[in-house]
């Protein structure tokens, strides 16, 4: 039954897999999350800018030091790390079903975007792109955090300016908010998500609303990575 199933896309009883609707269904759950815990993420990075005593109360917070102040309360931030690496690899996994995987796939797709010229359609690109890099990027950052929980203003910014990890994060920052922002997009886009009576206008509004919150971001990282590099400097120079 597997096998028919594999070959043909139907059952026995000819009906068509809905395999691959599940299968896009939980890649969207999972790039649903992902997205929503990155901008919390970078949310909870910026207060950084705040001063090292914010950014140190979030960290305890997240870490129920409210609870213990045990030295094993760090491995909160460890649980964290791997359950989010976990769902990362499956969302990464799916993905990779549509990349074009031989020459002849990725000449449809190239005559496909420039007859077009659809704007969606070099926006897939961009986020397939940005995809591959975080594959890399992101699955070694999160490893970091995982065998490194123990987190703070000084650790982090000493890790940045003293192994000139800036250059890693200054990558992985553009990167995954292109690709989360262009992923929530076509999310909308796909499920119909804020679809009002005009859907041209509605999708309009949604492509602006990414470009806006990819900006906004992308900056507030920036200005984040420039304040840890300034207290790692400072560090190293006492």
């Amino acid at each position: 039954m597997n096998k028919i199933e594999g070959f043909l896309g139907k059952s026995v009883e000819g009906k068509k897999s809905r395999i691959p609707a599940r299968l896009d269904l939980i890649q969207s759950g999972t790039g649903l999350f992902l997205g929503l815990f990155m901008w919390l993420h970078m949310l909870f990075v910026s207060t950084i800018l705040i001063s090292k005593d914010a950014f140190n109360a979030v960290v305890s917070l997240f870490e129920l030091r409210f609870i213990s102040d045990s030295p094993f309360m760090s491995y909160c931030t460890f649980v964290v790390a791997v359950g989010v690496l976990v769902i990362f690899f499956v969302h990464a996994a799916l993905g990779m079903r549509k990349f074009p995987i031989n020459f002849r796939q990725w000449q449809i797709y190239r005559a496909h975007a420039s007859r077009m010229k659809h704007e969606d359609t070099t926006l897939w690109l961009i986020q397939a792109c940005t995809g591959f890099i975080m594959f890399f990027l992101a699955s070694a950052h999160l490893m970091i955090i995982a065998t490194s929980p123990e987190l703070s203003a000084d650790v982090s910014s000493n890790r940045m300016f003293t192994h000139l990890m800036w250059l890693f994060y200054l990558v992985l920052l553009f990167s995954v908010e292109l690709h989360g922002s262009i992923g929530l997009y076509r999310l909308c886009v796909k499920w119909g998500w804020f679809e009002g009576s005009n859907y041209k206008e509605t999708r309009a509004k949604l492509k602006k609303a990414k470009w806006v919150l990819s900006a906004f971001f992308i900056v507030l990282g920036l200005l984040s990575m420039i304040a840890f590099l300034k207290i790692g400097y400072q560090n190293y120079t006492m």
